[in-house]
């Protein structure tokens, strides 16, 4: 190793604390890292792939570090960037794979490269009408779409055709709603659709990327050359299919580093399950297991909070607070949801005008309906807001609009112009009269990579393709504005202040059948503030306030 590399490999390790360090200088697989909520995972994950890069025992340019989302994936590479590994491929699973797909497709598969579904809305609608349920389904329902077509997202992963889904949901926990029978049906007239239009889902991505590398020899051959190490991300999120994919990727090596918290598990509906972090060492016996206990992103008072609701399901390992004390968490009783949702934007508002930075509130629900009260109030109230979902955002006219004006301006010499001026120049057009229209956000994030001495050179080539690496993502940038998120759209973030409304029976949880479950879901929402939890509830408190101590009676 040269002199400049033990440096850096040094200064690497310097920024860590024990248990994090542990993490990095366990450089050789199989590796199991189980850390709790705020213990700084991704630092840890990071810096062990840029130490053990640093001292050549991997080459970054073959590492895989994978992740469950665009914005996760966004900021390892943002970290990786910085920590001098800018080689290193961060993806999302979904990512990872469609990639692969689409390059060995025609040698694979041959003919045209199918069309890829990114909404299953209109093809579950179709489906349902040559199920003949339009009747029984009403169709103009979007929450039913949305649960047909978790349910179908479900079978798949779970590797469940559709003359088996009758059988195999009656052992699922939280099943749906609607009768297993018609979604059955639905299910069958959806895949006969796909097929019909040379369409692939997300689910068949994954599929098609496993069979070509577990069935072509050439294939599997070249994607093992071109990935030897591998890194996966909130691996108790991982489903059945997933499993098979990284399985598929890794082959009978052992370079594989896996990191996850049991007790953060609330995508069992879409097929997830943390039966492969809890049997990791099962697979690999030699494997090394490191836990992250120290908790940096919230106070004392919030850490002890979701302690107790750790302790009381014995879900997970506790964390110890290792930030200064602060506010107790508080808990609002109001008369009905109108009262709840004006009584929390009146909230916010007066900490607006206390200086505190509207990025650093957010409001959690369980639902995306209790999201539409707060939108209302937010926006009578003058509250700049986002909203948080699944939406892609570069597929916006604007956003797409805006990018082809960048795009031009960036292969045309400007010598003597600064590029924020240039940009500001080409949004113009685009700009609307509100906060939260797309080609602001686009400019938000061009004064935040202005500001990173990572980002070079400083122009709008640069910027172009941090854009399309984003797109090609589906990783926004963040507004300067308060969030609104559901519980599990709320997942590895964190804010200073925030709201968790709605905690009541009936809400959270939604179904005995799966309380499980939602007191994870609730154990993630308490988990992302920093500095501050506001839980509020109506007229019939959650269980989950007396289990963590918020209520006492």
């Amino acid at each position: 190793m040269s002199e400049v590399n033990e440096v850096r490999a040094e200064e690497i390790l310097a920024a860590l604390d024990e248990e994090q360090r542990q993490v990095a200088l366990a450089t050789r697989g199989p590796v199991c890292v189980i850390a709790g909520a705020g213990t700084g995972k991704t630092r840890a994950i990071t810096h062990r792939i840029a130490y053990a890069s640093a001292i050549g025992v991997m080459n970054p340019q073959k590492v895989l570090a994978l992740t469950f989302t665009a914005r996760a994936a966004g900021e390892m590479r943002a970290r990786l960037r910085s920590l001098g590994v800018p080689s290193v491929s961060a993806r999302t699973i979904h990512s990872a794979a469609l990639k692969q797909l689409l390059f060995f497709w025609p040698s694979v598969f041959g003919g045209r490269t199918p069309d890829i579904l990114t909404t299953k809305t209109s093809f579950i609608t179709e489906a349902i009408s040559r199920a003949k349920l339009t009747g029984t389904f009403p169709a103009t329902s979007r929450e039913l779409l949305r649960e047909v077509a978790t349910e179908i997202e479900w079978a798949k992963v779970s590797e469940i055709a559709p003359e088996d889904y009758i059988e195999e949901s009656k052992m699922r926990p939280g099943r749906s709603r609607i009768n297993p029978g018609q979604i059955a049906q639905v299910y069958s007239a959806y895949m006969s659709l796909l097929r019909q239009e040379h369409t692939i889902d997300f689910e068949d991505v994954l599929l098609l990327t496993t069979a070509m590398i577990e069935e072509d020899r050439e294939t599997r051959e070249r994607v093992h050359d071109q990935y030897r190490f591998f890194t996966v991300d909130e691996y108790q999120d991982v489903s059945p299919l997933q499993q098979r994919l990284i399985n598929a990727w890794l082959g009978n090596r052992q370079e594989i580093c896996v990191v996850g918290d049991p007790a953060q598990t609330i995508y069992s509906f879409a097929g997830a399950t943390p039966i492969f972090l809890n049997q990791f060492t099962q697979r690999f016996p030699e494997a090394e297991v490191i836990r992250l206990t120290s908790g940096y992103r919230s106070t004392p008072e919030i850490i002890q909070t979701a302690n107790r609701v750790l302790t009381r399901s014995q879900m997970g390992h506790e964390i110890v607070a290792l930030n200064e004390h602060g506010q107790r968490p508080v808990l609002t009783q109001y008369k009905n949801e109108t009262s709840e949702v004006e009584g929390v934007v009146g909230e916010i508002s007066k900490m607006i005008s206390t200086g505190i930075a509207p990025q650093e509130i957010a409001v959690l629900a369980r639902t995306n309906a209790q999201l539409k009260a707060l939108e209302k109030v937010c926006f009578e109230q003058g509250i700049p807001y986002q909203v948080r979902n699944n939406d892609r955002f570069f597929e916006r006219s604007d956003v797409r609009d805006f990018l082809k004006g960048v795009r031009k301006a960036s292969v045309i010499p400007t010598e003597g112009v600064y590029w924020l001026d240039e940009l500001r120049t080409l949004a113009q057009p685009f700009i609307t009269s509100t906060t939260t229209d797309g080609v602001t956000a686009l400019l938000h994030l061009a004064r935040e990579l202005d500001a990173d001495a990572a980002f070079t050179p400083k122009n709008l080539r640069a910027y172009l393709r941090e854009l399309e690496d984003r797109s090609e993502q589906n990783n926004p940038p963040v507004m300067p504005v308060v969030t609104l998120a559901t519980l599990h759209a709320a997942k590895g973030l964190e804010w200073d202040q925030v709201f968790v409304v709605g905690v009541e029976e009936g809400i959270l949880p939604t179904r005995e059948d799966a309380v499980e479950e939602e007191r994870r879901l609730f154990y993630v929402g308490i988990t992302r503030p920093k500095l501050h939890l506001v839980v509020s509830y109506r007229q019939n408190p959650s269980r989950f306030l007396r289990e963590s101590g918020l209520l006492i009676s």
